[in-house]
């Protein structure tokens, strides 16, 4: 059973950290790039971050571009989000997901994830 679990989520106060976790089982982890998303309340769903599975590739959002680490590694099927200088805006559903394969012209485009995790809530306080 392929999972996709996501955790970390919290209230923290404006300029805060938090960092997020994304474990995966049930599927080769490592083929497959892992990506976060993210849902405010009365918004589209809007992608965050991602990271390749093969050559680990990290590419950001122009919202969170220098405030936000993606990383892998340091636990096996593991992928974080590192979160820094958080703002008020941030304030969403934080979802991670996995592709077997996106364009790398446009590697947060929703459609080429295969697999969703639960979402984890942010909080950033003004």
């Amino acid at each position: 059973e392929v999972q996709l679990q996501a955790s970390g989520g919290g209230l923290v106060q404006a300029g805060g950290s938090l960092r997020l976790s994304c474990v995966g089982s049930g599927f080769t982890f490592g083929d497959y790039a892992i990506g976060w998303f993210r849902q405010a309340p009365g918004k589209v769903r809007e992608g965050v971050s991602c990271i390749g599975g093969r050559d680990s590739k990290q590419y950001y959002a122009d919202s969170v571009k220098d405030r936000f680490t993606i990383k892998s590694g340091y636990a096996k099927n593991t992928v974080y989000l590192e979160m820094n200088s958080l703002k008020p805006e941030d304030t969403a559903v934080y979802y991670c997901a996995a592709a077997r394969f996106f364009a790398y012209n446009d590697p947060m485009h929703a459609p080429f994830y295969d697999y969703w995790g639960q979402g984890t809530l942010v909080t950033v306080s003004s």
